[in-house]
């Protein structure tokens, strides 16, 4: 029989350990610095894109506004995790101690995976013919079946995981076809 924990613990998350352990303020001025320079490349990306003013275009569905509206998003939240970065000690030299942990092997394989799935959907599914909404349910319900498939192994429920794939694969590829063609107006591939 375990002893309960103490009444100060209860409700509190475990301290964080292990790779839960926060980054170094060193790396996440560096991916700060990145997301800045990310989401300004979007920015103005979108701002030179074809506002279509001879077309009588609202405003308001113009094309690169959402995806410059995200830019400046990231550029906000880049700055911000830039200025936490900074008063942690960010630009400071860091020793072996401070330094920036590296992925595990299975945080490689999954990153790997991750990148491997992004190109499938990008490169084979998208623009093949077929349609925009499959490709998608197909991406989403390969990404969460892949990724739960040790925990829905180990718990016995592999097969309720991926008919639960499934569903959220099909209800997000229509739902992201329907907000993008019908909200934003944006005919999809």
């Amino acid at each position: 029989m375990s002893t309960p924990p103490p009444i100060s613990d209860i409700g509190q998350p475990p301290p964080p350990h292990g790779h839960d352990a926060p980054q170094s303020p060193r790396a996440d001025f560096i991916a700060a610095v990145l997301w800045i320079v990310f989401g300004a490349a979007v920015a103005v990306a979108s701002w030179r894109m074809d506002r279509l003013e001879n077309q009588d275009i609202n405003p308001y569905t113009v094309p690169g506004l959402l995806p410059g509206l995200l830019g400046v998003a990231v550029v906000f939240f880049g700055v911000l995790m830039l200025v936490r970065a900074w008063r942690a000690g960010g630009l400071a030299n860091e020793g072996p101690a401070g330094g920036a942990r590296g992925m595990s092997a299975g945080e490689l394989k999954r990153f790997g995976l991750i990148v491997g799935l992004c190109l499938l959907f990008g490169v084979v599914l998208i623009g093949h013919g077929l349609p925009f909404w499959a490709a998608a349910a197909i991406y989403v319900t390969a990404t969460i079946a892949t990724l739960q498939y040790p925990q829905r192994k180990a718990d016995g429920q592999r097969l309720r995981g991926l008919a639960l794939a499934l569903v959220i694969g099909l209800c997000a590829g229509i739902l992201i076809t329907l907000v993008f063609q019908e909200i934003f107006l944006v005919r999809l591939p």
